[in-house]
């Protein structure tokens, strides 16, 4: 028989079966489709050679009036901004405390230092840095204490342990002349508390899996009993950011001085007056610029203060062009609305003229109306939710999100995004992770997609892809934390761990995992017959139509594996996998059955020079089938 030309259908499918998405691709890794065709993403590189501490959750660009490059970055345990090849420490501090409040204790022998503190109020985990001390008399000196350390254990509400090091990190053991307890003029400034890494079980709003029970059935929320997310969005050149379920932190560009300074509560602005306490997200709205906190603590009966407990549902907002004035009066636009479907806000997204603000039942529209009311409240669509904070995102296309029933988009008007592996993804998904899903946007490739944990990881591992332009489904497994689009560099950032270090990666740079070939990438197509599987086939070659566009011209290899099957519960066997490059004109192939698959993937046994630098795009495959009987 004459060759075969098989040019499958772009897109993931895995709604049905192998079988019955002939015609198709029914499976893959790092790999997008563009114009109809399947082609490998691009690589990564560290974006800066340094490495920051704790998860990285939140990225935030933004460009001072100087020019200068910001990157605001919010992680379980500290708050950064990078500029240059540097991460600031910008953490507010929690307290500090008065001169000799804070003494030390050392045993001989031993790099274990106990520091008494009435009333402390730190976690394990936390970090606090040490000034004013004195030497204890013998290896401890009073450079070992004065410097940043984390907190490696909690004895009592008065006392606490850290392990002493000199200012190189390397640990200290006392000796016997450690005696003193660090003089009278110590002083600690405790950062605020560290968050949860990844949600636990029974504290917080919806205790047990995700959305389980209403508000009010577990402990109050706060930043301690929420999984560490932060939000972040600029006011002028100067930065927002808040801990969800905490305080919302300011960071005066002009004013502060990287390396030195940290970001300051907006209680501490000057001029602030009935400033939230607490919250669960906050931004800036577009245009008419009022410093909006969804989910805040609310003003007391009397007026007098805020009531320091968070009502998930109210939206409070600021004066305009004032972050600092929260009280409304007849003379200035601050005030607040509250949402009357759900029992919490989940996240809000600031869109087109407009805020859309997630309950767990339903989204809303927050537009600027002007005096008196300053913004009216708009139910779009109940029945509908957010996966997590940050599971919307917007696009060029309009606004994208996930639910945990699916995929929805809003221009206007909601609708759901027809997904061909909505199943695969809400089959293998952990619920009770769902906070950790962050939607992102690809725009040089007309791509919006979501990370989140399979089913068996309490940590990212997974991905989705939609091209909204194409209207074309890709999945894969790869872990990051947040991510941020080009804009003001020209390449997306994402956050993510290498060698057990916390980084920011450069994507869609070169076709390489770092300086290492990029590990298991590959597409798979569905079965394909002769005759609707009337017949066995036999495939006796294939001409590839391979393009590669890596750099290292014909010592690239790529495989092709051919799989076949004689029934559609069977599972597939390899018959055959054959290492090709772009010099390669047919592939000689002895594979029989009744279905049979094609695969491209990378050549992971291959010796490293012939993988690095690997891109490919994958055209029209041709093979000659024969049919071969009825037995």
């Amino acid at each position: 028989m004459p060759l075969q030309k098989f040019i499958f259908n772009p897109g993931i499918n895995k709604e049905g079966t192998d079988y019955t998405a002939e015609g198709g691709w029914f499976d893959g890794n790092l790999v997008r489709f563009r114009k109809g065709l399947p082609e490998k993403i691009g690589g990564w590189v560290k974006y800066i050679t340094a490495s920051f501490v704790g998860t990285g959750r939140k990225l935030f660009g933004w460009t001072s009036l100087a020019g200068t490059k910001l990157l605001g970055v919010g992680t379980t345990k500290k708050l950064y901004i990078q500029a240059g090849t540097n991460y600031n420490d910008i953490t507010p501090l929690r307290a500090t405390t008065a001169a000799g409040d804070v003494t030390f204790g050392a045993t001989n022998g031993s790099s274990s230092i106990n520091v008494t503190d009435t009333a402390h109020g730190a976690a394990q985990g936390d970090f606090v840095t040490f000034s004013g001390a004195a030497s204890l008399g013998g290896n401890v000196v009073a450079a070992v204490l004065n410097q940043e350390y984390e907190i490696d254990s909690i004895t009592s509400t008065s006392v606490y342990v850290i392990t002493a090091k000199d200012t190189s990190g390397a640990t200290v053991t006392a000796n016997s002349s450690d005696s003193g307890n660090g003089g009278s003029s110590t002083v600690g400034a405790y950062q605020i508390n560290i968050g949860l890494d990844v949600f636990v079980s029974g504290t917080g709003w919806g205790a047990s899996t995700w959305g389980a029970g209403g508000w009010g059935s577990s402990s109050p929320l706060s930043s301690l009993n929420q999984l560490r997310l932060w939000s972040m969005d600029s006011f002028g050149e100067d930065l927002l950011a808040n801990v969800r379920a905490g305080r919302i932190y300011y960071w005066d560009t002009s004013a502060k001085t990287l390396g030195t300074d940290r970001a300051v509560d907006i209680a501490d602005l000057t001029g602030a007056n009935f400033t939230p306490t607490a919250a669960l997200q906050v931004l800036v709205s577009d245009v008419d610029r009022h410093v909006i906190a969804l989910g805040a603590d609310p003003i007391n009966d009397a007026a007098t203060a805020r009531t320091g407990t968070i009502d998930p549902l109210l939206i409070a907002f600021s004066d305009q062009e004032n972050p600092a004035e929260w009280f409304p009066t007849a003379t200035n636009t601050a005030g607040s609305l509250r949402c009357s479907a759900g029992s919490q806000i989940i996240g809000g997204l600031r869109a087109r003229q407009e805020t859309l603000v997630w309950t767990d039942v339903a989204l809303y529209s927050l537009q600027f109306i002007g005096a008196p009311l300053t913004f009216g409240l708009n139910l779009i669509n109940e029945g509908v939710s957010l996966v997590g904070p940050n599971a919307a995102i917007n696009t060029p296309n309009g606004v994208f999100w996930m639910d945990k029933k699916g995929f929805y988009a809003y221009q206007g008007s909601v609708q759901p995004v027809p997904c061909s592996v909505k199943s695969y993804v809400l089959s293998d998904f952990n619920e009770a992770q769902a906070f950790q899903v962050f939607g992102f946007v690809n725009k040089q490739f007309d791509e919006v997609g979501w990370f989140y944990c399979s089913s068996t990881s309490d940590v990212i591992d997974r991905y989705v892809t939609y091209n909204y332009v194409e209207q074309t489904w890709a999945i894969g497994n790869l872990s990051r934390t947040a991510w941020l689009d080009e804009g003001i560099e020209s390449f997306p950032r994402a956050a993510g761990v290498s060698s057990s270090n916390n980084y920011i990666f450069s994507h869609e740079t070169g076709f390489d995992d770092e300086d290492s070939p990029m590990d298991n990438v590959f597409v798979e197509s569905a079965d394909f017959d002769l005759g609707d599987g009337e017949q066995f086939q036999f495939v006796r070659r294939c001409i590839p139509d391979v393009k590669f566009t890596g750099d290292s011209g014909t010592t690239q290899t790529l495989n092709f594996v051919l799989k076949a099957r004689n029934f559609p519960g069977e599972s597939l066997t390899t018959d055959q996998t054959t290492s090709f490059t772009s010099s390669t004109t047919k592939i000689d192939t002895r594979a029989r059955g009744r279905q049979a698959a094609v695969r491209f993937e990378s050549d992971d046994d291959g010796t490293t020079g012939t993988r690095l630098g690997v891109g490919f795009r994958i055209g029209g495959t041709r093979l000659d089938l024969q049919p071969n009987g009825r037995r």
